[in-house]
């Protein structure tokens, strides 16, 4: 009989309803999988110790401060006794000696000669072009118009000195010169200007010559108010007018600005090494701190070097202060660590593996006291200056190793165990521990001690010597946060 009930459907499983609510497909599995992945890293992140890590540098604890030094020398400024066409026998900033020609006046203007200039002539004015350029600062333009007057000068000098009527005198024209004792005499057609003193020549002047310490104010300092004036000319000058400048001592100051700060941290000083920045020489210089109009300024006095540096007004210097030069470090990175130490006439070195180690006292099965060799790791070997090690010094060869105190990882011991001189049968008993300072290296992606002797620091950095044994090297990678880290811990 067929049967004529109705069949009621069958309810939807849970995967059907969930498909239904969230289109449940593997584009959904997949966002679903991530975000679980996801928020599990982020959870993971938070709540892990993160390990900053440093790379070891060389060089000072913190760079020279730098500042902009004015030049105060003895100087002055000489005219012209008569008028006329000028022409130029000593080259600007080199050495002249009393009675040699400076310059020469002719009534009438030398003919100009066709000749160039020469490819040294011409490979010098390169060169000065390009060191400006390098070395061009636009805070400074003052500069610019400097080099300009220099540079034509320069090119103007160059010209003349191929005239046949601008030829310097020789030695033997100068000595039978019956003018010895005046400063101008007669050759040729020219009246020539001869120098007074010795002293280095420049034909330029700046309203500084005749400045002296004494006479200084702070507005001398103003680099932008500073104006030099060439005197070089091709044209006619006059009776009276500026021809050159003489500087007569080769001694010489530097005036530098200094802050409150600066001033208390030189104040002890007395001699100061400078390194000029313009062309990287060192010299020392006595040094002192004077006020001007109420403002500390640092006086450095120097007794040569001028010649080098004659044409400039304002330099700008380095001083040599920080001389303790090694590996820079933070001092976040420095722990301390205890050690057991041994003595030096304790350690042997195994016959089959050439390693250095000890030779341990141990129980063998018998019950008898035997000996095995232990390989230790060796942190730093630091020669033994107590009484006892000076006096078995002195007594020993001399040609002997001087004796010392190996500093041993305490895990590879325990306190009491006796380690044995294989030559001398003399036992020692561990016990004996010290600590020393070092940093965690991470090179191998675990946290290595290595120990550091420190040379100087500050508030954030350290220098640490680069010639210690079984210490740290440049480039060396070091944990910077060392409380977050123990040895042997894996970082990554």
């Amino acid at each position: 009989m067929p049967d004529n009930k109705k069949r009621t459907p069958a309810t939807p499983g849970l995967l059907a309803r969930l498909r239904k609510i969230v289109g449940l497909n593997i584009g959904t599995i997949m966002f679903g999988v991530l975000f679980l992945y996801m928020a599990f890293s982020a959870i993971l992140y938070m709540t892990t110790t993160h390990i900053e890590s440093y790379q070891v540098t060389s060089g000072p604890l913190s760079r020279n401060e730098t500042y902009t030094g004015l030049a105060i020398r003895e100087e002055s400024v000489y005219t012209a006794d008569s008028s006329g066409y000028i022409t130029y026998y000593a080259r600007e900033g080199s050495k002249i000696n009393a009675s040699g020609a400076v310059y020469g006046l002719n009534s009438t203007k030398a003919a100009q000669s066709s000749s160039q200039l020469s490819q040294e002539q011409l490979s010098k004015i390169r060169n000065d072009m390009m060191s400006f350029s390098k070395g061009f600062n636009s805070s400074k333009f003052n500069n610019t118009y400097s080099f300009k007057y220099e540079l034509k000068g320069n090119i103007l000098q160059y010209a003349e000195s191929g005239l046949g009527s601008s030829a310097p005198l020789t030695s033997d024209e100068e000595e039978s010169s019956d003018s010895s004792a005046a400063s101008d005499i007669s050759y040729g057609m020219q009246n020539i200007s001869k120098a007074q003193s010795d002293g280095i020549v420049l034909y330029s002047t700046d309203n500084y010559e005749g400045k002296t310490i004494d006479t200084v104010t702070a507005e001398d300092f103003d680099q932008n108010s500073y104006h030099e004036t060439d005197l070089k000319t091709s044209d006619s000058v006059k009776a009276g007018d500026e021809v050159y400048t003489l500087i007569t001592d080769e001694r010489w100051s530097l005036l530098i600005p200094l802050s409150e700060k600066q001033a208390e941290k030189l104040k002890d000083r007395s001699v100061i090494r400078v390194k000029f920045l313009k062309d990287d020489m060192t010299q020392n210089g006595d040094f002192s701190i004077i006020t001007i109009d109420g403002e500390k300024y640092g006086q450095i006095d120097f007794n040569k070097g001028l010649i080098r540096y004659a044409s400039d007004r304002f330099l700008d210097i380095e001083l040599v202060t920080n001389t303790v030069i090694g590996l820079k470090i933070p001092l976040s990175s420095i722990v301390t660590k205890e050690f057991y130490t041994i003595p030096s006439r304790m350690v042997t070195t195994d016959s089959e593996t050439n390693q250095t180690g000890f030779l341990m006292e141990e129980k063998t099965k018998s019950g008898k006291n035997g000996t095995v060799f232990k390989n230790v790791s060796i942190y730093a070997k630091i020669e033994d200056t107590s009484a006892s090690a000076v006096t078995a010094a002195t007594t020993s060869d001399s040609s002997e190793e001087k004796p010392s105190i190996y500093y041993v990882d305490k895990n590879s011991f325990k306190e009491g165990d006796t380690i044995v001189n294989s030559d001398t049968g003399e036992k020692y008993t561990i016990g004996d521990t010290d600590t020393l300072e070092g940093v965690y290296c991470i090179n191998k992606g675990y946290a290595v001690f290595r120990r550091v002797e420190l040379l100087d620091q500050n508030e954030e950095y350290a220098i640490v010597s680069k010639n210690t044994a079984y210490g740290l090297s440049r480039y060396d990678h070091i944990v910077k946060n060392a409380d977050k880290v123990k040895e042997q811990d894996i970082l990554y």
